[in-house]
């Protein structure tokens, strides 16, 4: 999860990847024992992510699991207090429970839906329709929101914070780096690349995550998950070369952003255990995993902006005086942050397989809005290459999860 206003791609596909990622945790460095220790491992991110690496969820975890992690963060949640001290429910408020869990994976999972779709919108509009150059300070101005709510969540009592210590940011910043490189990367890519042929080419990422994992941990997959990545290189290359709009530089930001989410989420995997340990509870929570991967990126990005100049770009455009354009941006990077908290609801109200399936669904209309909205030039061809990708998308997801 997430981590927050941030790379809109990075961000579904860290976050889409947990549901059915989580499972291959436990053989890295021993057994990951308790149900807040499996949840660790999601956000980071990241459709797929296919989310957003991160920010660990085992795919039998059951749902009394699931509504242990999820009170663990929001602790306001009087129905699972009663229910965990046995306080007496009369029968209306049975009845309004029963009515609630009906409604609550379709509410969870439409506020979910809406978050990624228009966080991924917005982000574009700023890089394309305003013009707007300096990906490296829209991602700093977007993680210091990020970064202000949660940590005001966090005193306020709203959700459960770990608290940050100089050996846990040692150990965090290899991560971060890579984090930071990622968002970037995938800032500039969405700049110069249509929405769908990005959802399409993210696509590598989870190919090379897979021989990744291969290589560093020996974990083998089965026989219909690699022929849902050859699927996957057959639309990547028949949609770039049938891409009316192709940009070489758009691509090579793209392909450079696969290459850091796939490393992102290997790195993350050495380091969780790891990180852990230096914790007062023996874990990592997704919030926090938000709060310090956000948190830190802001000394990086001030570096950053300084060292290739975009302060003077900044100073000196004439986008930033215009009020309609940081009302965008401030909404693409709250968007961001929900996402994070949308897909913790959503995954306690149904479960990784649904979670990780409607993931992949989601790049379906995101994709189809994203070639309405920006009216993108497309040929027939190019078309049913990105449908061709979308599928593959879904099939890939279903054979992660058999």
């Amino acid at each position: 999860m997430q981590l927050s206003g941030m790379s809109s791609d990075f961000k579904l596909d860290a976050i889409n990847r947990h549901g059915y990622e989580e499972q291959e945790i436990s053989h890295l460095d021993g057994e990951v024992g308790s149900s807040g220790a499996r949840r660790n491992l999601a956000f980071g991110m990241l459709d797929d992510a296919e989310k957003q690496g991160l920010r660990s969820i085992n795919g039998a975890m059951s749902n009394k699991e699931h509504k242990s992690i999820n009170d663990r963060f929001f602790r306001g949640n009087r129905a699972a207090t009663s229910e965990s001290i046995g306080l007496p429910i009369h029968d209306g408020a049975k009845c309004e429970n029963g009515s609630a869990r009906r409604s609550g994976p379709l509410v969870s999972g439409t506020a979910y839906c809406i978050s990624s779709c228009s966080m991924i919108l917005l982000n574009k509009i700023v890089l394309s329709s305003y013009n707007f150059g300096a990906g490296i300070s829209l991602m700093f101005y977007q993680n210091l929101i990020s970064s202000v709510i949660v940590a005001v969540l966090g005193l306020c009592g709203v959700v459960s914070v770990e608290k940050l210590n100089w050996k846990l940011i040692r150990v965090w910043i290899p991560v971060n780096i890579i984090f930071i490189g990622m968002l970037v990367s995938g800032m500039y890519s969405l700049r110069y690349i249509n929405i769908a042929m990005v959802t399409i080419l993210k696509n590598v990422t989870n190919i090379l995550t897979a021989i990744g994992e291969l290589y560093i941990f020996r974990k083998h997959q089965n026989q219909k998950v690699w022929i849902a990545m050859f699927l996957m290189i057959i639309s990547a290359i028949s949609g770039g070369v049938t891409d009316l709009s192709f940009d070489s530089v758009g691509y090579a930001w793209q392909f450079l952003n696969c290459v850091l989410t796939a490393s992102y989420s290997l790195t993350l995997r050495r380091v969780m255990d790891k990180a852990k340990l230096l914790t007062r509870s023996g874990s990592l929570n997704e919030v926090s995993m938000v709060l310090l991967n956000n948190l830190l990126s802001l000394p990086f990005a001030i570096f950053l902006i300084l060292l290739f100049g975009e302060w003077q770009y900044i100073v000196n455009t004439d986008v930033i005086r215009m009020p309609m354009f940081w009302v965008v941006a401030t909404a693409s990077g709250l968007f961001g942050l929900a996402i994070s908290f949308t897909s913790m609801w959503f995954l306690h109200q149904t479960g990784p397989t649904t979670y990780s399936l409607v993931g992949s669904l989601n790049k379906i209309p995101i994709s189809i809005v994203g070639l309405l909205v920006f009216k993108v030039p497309l040929s027939v061809p190019n078309f049913f290459s990105i449908l061709f990708g979308l599928f593959a998308g879904i099939f890939f997801a279903r054979a992660k999860m058999s």
